[in-house]
């Protein structure tokens, strides 16, 4: 196996532990280098056999243009709406990405997460803890509640072993069916295709969302799904803030007409944390981090180690997504 020129792209306000990672790991085995913003782009990309890059539309098409050698388009997330696939594709560029079993654990545990504190009203205890108050809020327990994923692939599976747990009852929506052994694994009350998603929506205590982004996915919740929900249904995002209509989805919030949320995504990002909906004490939020573990960072950068091993070995990249 040759050594490869290797040009990393990436999003330096979250460098560490991301970009350690990948320099590392890709570095064992090839010449990596860190793209500098400050210097021109075509030298830095003319002699590069694989670009990786990190996200946040790090890629320009004046890269893609200027890396007329490569040989792999390495994206480290899950969702690439972010990249310019067809582009690259023109360019006769292979792409690739980090598919969701990397992260799948770490969402499915943020989802189960934010379940957990909306069931046991978290934040109203937080609040009267800090008063000195005892024996207050009266919690829900899970216990033969009806959980609605949307979207059962890794982490939507995931979850499902998560939530079995606490015997919930798990109702899942997928264009696919499942491999017969996980649908024994996991046994869902109910399995149904995206015509049944309607039904699931307006049986379940906790609904949650495990979608890709794309024009298809786009606002799957939005103000007339949001009203076939229960008033004491809790929304959750940890995939992508386009999957639900944001504004119907706050004034449901707002008036009262659902139980609650917790989000880690957002269609607009960053957000504004003093939005009135982000104060109400059936909303709970965090910054886009139910991906960002240790572990995470890890498998990504040893799957984009991999790619480039592979690369260099003449054998195609795996995940593609430009084919």
């Amino acid at each position: 196996m040759r050594r490869l020129k290797v040009l990393f792209l990436p999003v330096m306000r979250q460098y560490h532990p991301w970009g350690e990672d990948v320099v590392e790991l890709v570095g064992r085995n090839h010449d990596l280098t860190i793209y500098d913003p400050q210097q021109p782009l075509e030298g830095q990309f003319a002699q590069v056999d694989a670009v990786i890059d990190h996200g946040g539309a790090q890629g320009t098409r004046a890269m893609m243009d200027a890396a007329k050698q490569a040989r792999l388009w390495q994206v480290t997330t899950t969702g690439f709406e972010h990249v310019d696939v067809a582009y690259l594709k023109q360019r006769g560029i292979p792409v690739a990405h980090s598919p969701g079993f990397f992260s799948c654990a770490a969402l499915a545990e943020t989802a189960m997460m934010f379940i957990l504190m909306l069931s046991r009203r978290y934040r109203q205890a937080a609040e009267l803890f800090g008063q000195g108050q005892l024996y207050e809020p009266m919690g829900e327990e899970l216990g033969g509640k009806v959980l609605g994923i949307v979207g059962f692939g890794a982490s939507g599976q995931e979850l499902a072993r998560r939530a079995r747990g606490f015997g919930m009852k798990v109702q899942a929506i997928d264009l696919h069916l499942p491999e017969p052994a996980v649908l024994e694994e996991l046994k869902p009350e109910f399995m149904g295709s995206p015509a049944d998603l309607d039904q699931v929506v307006a049986q379940a205590d906790f609904l949650s969302l495990h979608l890709h982004s794309n024009p298809q996915t786009h606002h799957t919740i939005d103000g007339r799904r949001l009203g076939l929900m229960k008033p004491t249904a809790c929304l959750i995002n940890v995939a992508r803030g386009a999957l639900a209509d944001e504004e119907a989805l706050y004034e449901a919030l707002i008036e009262g007409r659902i139980g609650g949320a917790g989000l880690d995504v957002f269609a607009r990002e960053p957000i504004d944390p003093g939005a009135p909906v982000f104060q109400l004490p059936n909303v709970v939020a965090t910054p886009h981090t139910a991906g960002v573990t240790r572990q995470v960072s890890r498998r990504r950068a040893q799957g984009a180690a991999e790619n480039v091993d592979r690369v260099a070995k003449g054998f195609e990249p795996l995940h593609r997504i430009d084919t």
